[in-house]
């Protein structure tokens, strides 16, 4: 494509992306599969920019109000991430004196540093207030500006090793052989974290079902449940079924594994996967809402239950550059009141004995401890777990440094953190809180209840 076709078509991109109607992930697919002439260089360009830019949204807005021409020309000539000698030949000369006049103030540029803060965190104001004050009642103050700094970062590529299909290091040297470089994920067991966005669908371990695309955190809290041979079990809030996969390789084929989700559309997508993955004993199914009939029927029949709720995702932003401009707080406590409701739900489901897990992939309170304390104030017949002594129970290295309070101090990553005591760990690690700028993961939140009665 010709350099001013492409940066053209990057500048229409960002149009339709910054009036956010849609996802932006949603959007590039249909741009993609409407546009199939394009290459894999033209492609990768038109997503990158439009991902820096949502990353960097308040700076380039703030920048682009001193050039000229269409607002989302002048986004797209600042957020250009492609060939530099290649965007410059797409510039008429007062744009490349623009954009050169801009250079020092972009990201990594020699006078960022000068510019106000809400043009370096790039958060809107209401979701870096309430940031800065969960961080500092924490004792972490000092963290705010690792993490958002984390959160306009492009993520890792994790994938998981189905277990059923080799062991992760057999699966790691035939990755390596077909030229991948990757390495295994530091507390997962069953990860591997590749360098680069390589084409996975083309490699013969993903045709057949050996690798899956998934965050580390969100295999641990997979990990987490537990979950057995010959288990009941329940995936309450599916999706795509990512979590579904690995719980149903965990249980080694064996047993039940329900995964329930309000979207079909959403279950369509595990279809292809379940196929490849050889697991037979995953059996899907769409219901109107969480007191569907088809629930009420397991009532008090399950031993394991992942609620996985539908929140704010904030803890994506790394892979969801987007979801920091389409959520809102009145959002958040809509989805507080689902959240409450889904999970009241989902624990009557367990049997005397059963383990419950709530998890979301926010980072915000509101969603996570105040949830899980609600549940605990009316729920007398479900006691407590320590999240960290479980993972340790499951030999995750580190595992103190996973849950709540995060012990690392600025600048130290959990990884370097010392394990904690026993004791230590039965007062503070209750709750599992991955952080991406200390734990290389998106972020992560989950509780654990075992039901007594």
């Amino acid at each position: 494509m010709h350099p001013k076709a492409l940066l053209d078509a990057c500048a229409d991109l960002l149009r339709r992306t910054l009036a956010f109607e849609h996802p932006a992930d949603a959007l590039l697919s249909r741009h993609f599969r409407e546009n199939r002439h394009l290459g894999p260089r033209e492609r990768a360009t038109l997503a990158e920019t439009t991902y820096h830019v949502l990353r960097h949204k308040r700076l380039l807005e703030h920048l682009a109000q001193s050039g000229q021409g269409p607002h989302a020309r002048r986004l797209a000539i600042l957020g250009f991430q492609g060939d530099a000698r290649f965007l410059q030949s797409a510039l008429n000369d007062s744009e490349a004196q623009w954009r050169a006049a801009c250079a020092p103030l972009l990201p990594g540029g020699a006078q960022w540093s000068s510019l106000p803060e809400p043009q370096r965190h790039n958060l809107p104001d209401w979701l870096a207030q309430r940031l800065r004050e969960q961080l500092a009642a924490q004792g972490q103050a000092d963290a705010f500006w690792p993490l958002v700094e984390s959160l306009n970062q492009s993520a890792a590529l994790d994938l998981r090793v189905n277990t059923l299909q080799g062991k992760r290091d057999a699966i790691a040297q035939e990755l390596r052989a077909a030229g991948l470089t990757l390495e295994a994920t530091p507390y997962s067991p069953w990860g591997l974290r590749l360098q680069g966005k390589p084409a996975l669908q083309k490699l013969d371990a993903f045709q057949r079902g050996a690798i899956e695309v998934q965050d580390e955190g969100s295999q641990l809290l997979a990990l987490l449940l537990d979950a057995r041979r010959g288990d009941m079990v329940a995936d309450f809030c599916a999706g795509a079924g990512g979590k579904t996969l690995a719980l149903g390789a965990a249980m080694r084929n064996t047993g039940r594994l329900y995964a329930f989700d309000v979207s079909a559309h959403r279950l369509d997508a595990l279809k292809p996967r379940l196929a490849r993955s050889g697991l037979s004993n995953v059996h899907p199914i769409a219901i109107a809402h969480e007191r569907d009939e088809r629930i009420k029927r397991l009532s008090g029949k399950l031993d394991r239950v992942l609620v996985d709720a539908p929140c704010s995702g904030l803890g994506t932003l790394r892979r969801n550059p987007d979801l920091k401009w389409r959520q809102s707080p009145q959002a958040v406590r809509e989805l507080t009141l689902k959240q409450q409701a889904i999970l009241q739900s989902a624990a009557r489901l367990l049997k005397p004995g059963g383990r419950l897990i709530y998890a979301t992939c926010s980072l915000l309170e509101e969603e996570n401890e105040a949830i899980a304390h609600a549940f605990d104030a009316a729920h007398g017949d479900f006691t407590a777990l320590n999240a960290s002594a479980l993972l340790e129970g499951l030999k995750v290295p580190h595992a103190a440094s996973l849950c709540s309070p995060p012990p690392a101090a600025a600048g130290q990553t959990q990884a370097e953190a010392p394990p904690a005591t026993t004791s230590a760990t039965a007062s503070t690690g209750r709750f599992l809180r991955l952080w991406p700028h200390q734990h290389g993961t998106d972020g992560f939140f989950a509780a654990v209840w075992q039901r007594q009665r």
